[in-house]
């Protein structure tokens, strides 16, 4: 997403963020079908059709890349280079996962549901479709759709048409797209995607901690005009309006700073929505001269962002301060 999308409450779909593990699958939309299978009570097979007449939901919802920031360590992990653009926001709409799971009766055995999505490809060496799991009790939280449309609109190709997951407040691993399958387990899901992928880690080795919930984390619009090679960025002296968006899967946005050279200033706080970033804005006197910009959020559990990016082997979870270096002339 291009950081002067922040200015939008709502990414536009074709800014919207995108991680695509394997290839786009080409689905046919008039034969697919989602199987609700494993430990239920009744095996459910359902065309797109079906679940459009199930009562909908529309939630808007803020989903960030588990790697985002990642390029911003050294050394840095290969893969997907992410600076701090792995982040939107969209409205979703679709099924509640808890009436899907109710109508197949989910059977006093299962511990957890699996998600199967239709893309396919190697991993680590490994053939396997992309899958992911959640506990029942998280599972069963009534804000998990299983989704059609993205804001307003079909669920696109490159978004998972034509179902999709969408967990809100995790990371975007968790969302699975081209969902095709969900199936109740009595065991701790072992697919590649869970057990090995997606996980905090230090050193190599480590067995580390499953990436779930997104961190705290901020963004500012970077003011005036960029430099094309390096981005930073120039604008006119004078009163300038730093705008941005905060957000954490932990609590709600409590408190946003910017900070101008080390100087600390709070912002003002858009309303928060339940699921979504939380706009905030600052006003700045700039005066001609080089500066750094920088913001940092915290939320009501007590979390805030770090000054410089926690440490982690594959990059995942950098929460560190955005900092955008501005040219201030007369």
């Amino acid at each position: 997403m291009p950081l002067e999308a922040l200015r939008h409450e709502l990414t536009p779909a074709g800014l919207h963020y995108l991680l695509v593990h394997f290839d786009i699958p080409l689905i046919d939309q008039n034969t697919w079908t989602l199987s609700i299978n494993g430990l239920v009570n009744q095996r459910l097979t359902i065309g797109l059709q079906e679940i459009k007449r199930l009562p909908a939901r529309t939630l808007r919802v803020t989903m960030e890349c588990a790697g985002n920031g990642r390029a911003q360590l050294s050394p840095r992990y290969p893969s997907v280079p992410w600076l701090e653009e792995g982040v939107s926001t969209a409205d979703w709409t679709g099924a509640a996962l808890f009436d899907l799971l109710a109508r197949a009766g989910l059977q006093e055995t299962a511990k957890e549901i699996v998600f199967h999505g239709a893309d396919c490809g190697f991993d680590a060496g490994v053939e396997h479709h992309f899958a992911r799991s959640l506990n029942v009790e998280q599972a069963m939280r009534d804000e998990i759709i299983v989704a059609y449309e993205m804001n307003g609109a079909p669920l696109p190709p490159q978004h998972g048409a034509p179902l999709r997951l969408v967990v809100p407040r995790w990371y975007g691993m968790a969302s699975v797209k081209w969902l095709r399958a969900i199936e109740a387990i009595d065991h701790p899901y072992d697919g590649l995607q869970q057990a090995r992928s997606y996980h905090f880690r230090r050193s190599l080795g480590e067995r580390g901690e499953p990436c779930t919930l997104m961190r705290v984390n901020s963004l500012m619009a970077p003011p005036g005009i960029p430099d094309f090679y390096t981005r930073k960025r120039v604008v006119e002296a004078g009163a300038i309006e730093i705008v941005g968006r905060a957000w954490s899967g932990y609590a709600p946005i409590a408190r946003v700073e910017l900070g101008v050279d080390g100087a600390w200033q709070e912002a003002r706080l858009d309303p928060a929505g339940a699921w979504c970033w939380r706009g905030w804005r600052a006003s700045w006197r700039a005066t001609p001269g080089e500066y750094e910009l920088v913001c940092r959020a915290s939320d009501a559990a007590g979390n805030t962002q770090p000054l410089e990016p926690p440490w982690d082997l594959s990059g995942f979870g950098n929460n560190g301060v955005q900092r955008v270096h501005v040219t201030v002339r007369a």
